[in-house]
């Protein structure tokens, strides 16, 4: 059967702009990292896809090593556009990334132009599609000049496979150092993607959010749930092999049951506020306009329709702020 995209698919979810530059997210975008790729079931990678598109979610955030096989997911994506999204290409906001180990060899990982530039090329094969709206560098290189990844991002635009280039896992003064390098060339530098939730905010503490919305530029948040931690399903007690991202390996470093206490705190706010606590997770971090789109995960339509729901109530009383921020420390 022929998709056809809800006509209702604008009506219901937030659309954020990116400072005053001409890219616009959706405030949940869905990310292909685990269990889109080869050892998934493609109709139900499918019917998760299609069914965000229905309800408002445009963006879709890949990367060349995602799967679990490296390269799986833009494959997998790459046949949903062809079966059913290309009509709707110019709808969408498709982004990508380069920096994690994807093929073997000297240059399967990092950011130098070389990296950069083969594995775009690789991944609008995989895609099926002839440019990018969002090119990422997916972390710093610590062994060349960051300027050498700069120059090869804006290659990249300038070449047409990008209309708009992202850092992702770069701190603040690695953000400020490549800003620079972006205003210079005047390449379209938009946000920087980082590991961002309720209980790992570094993106606060350091003031990389206040820097990038300075900045004209946004942050995009993924683990905005820590791997599920933020859900009610850890409220009493999170199991010793609780799969972690190394982001957020920290948190549990010195045992859970103070985690497990903020768990509780945190969602007995939540239920005030008739929210889950996973729907108060992700509107906390909204809550700053320079957070442009938040990275949820899911392959279940229920899971993803609750989180969607987040978004109908994204205000918090100051109150409520208060007992939060006492909450997190």
């Amino acid at each position: 059967m022929t998709y056809q995209a809800a006509s209702t698919r604008y009506d219901d979810l937030p659309i954020r702009r990116v400072g005053h530059t001409g890219l616009q997210l959706p405030v949940v975008s869905l990310g292909l990292w685990r269990n889109f790729g080869d050892e998934a079931p493609f109709a139900r990678s499918r019917q998760v896809v299609l069914d965000a598109f229905d309800h408002g979610v445009f963006s879709f955030d890949l990367a060349n090593n995602y799967g679990p096989s490296k390269g799986s997911a833009e494959r997998t994506f790459g046949q949903i556009m062809q079966r059913d999204l290309a009509p709707y290409r110019d709808e969408l906001v498709i982004t990508t990334k380069a920096g994690y180990p994807a093929w073997p060899g000297p240059y399967g990982a990092f950011g130098s132009r070389k990296t950069l530039v083969s594995s775009l090329d690789r991944s609008l094969k995989q895609m099926h599609l002839d440019y990018v709206d969002l090119y990422y560098s997916h972390r710093p290189d610590p062994n060349i000049d960051l300027q050498e990844t700069a120059q090869a991002l804006d290659l990249l635009v300038r070449q047409g496979k990008a209309l708009y280039v992202g850092i992702s896992n770069y701190d603040r003064d690695q953000t400020a150092e490549m800003v620079g390098y972006f205003n210079d060339m005047h390449t379209p530098f938009t946000v920087n993607q980082v590991s961002y939730n309720m209980l790992h905010h570094d993106a606060e503490d350091t003031g990389l959010i206040d820097y990038l919305g300075q900045n004209n530029a946004g942050l995009v948040a993924y683990g905005p749930l820590a791997e599920g931690l933020l859900t009610q399903r850890y409220l009493d007690g999170i199991p010793a092999d609780f799969p972690i991202h190394r982001t957020n390996k920290y948190l549990l470093a010195h045992g859970t049951e103070a985690v497990v206490a903020q768990l509780n705190a945190l969602n007995a706010i939540a239920e005030k506020r008739d929210q889950t606590l996973a729907q108060m997770a992700l509107a906390w971090l909204l809550r700053s306009q320079t957070v442009t789109s938040v990275i949820i995960g899911t392959t279940s339509i229920d899971h993803l329709h609750a989180n969607l729901a987040a978004a109908k109530k994204l205000e918090f009383s100051s109150d409520e702020v208060n007992a939060i921020k006492a909450i997190l420390g």
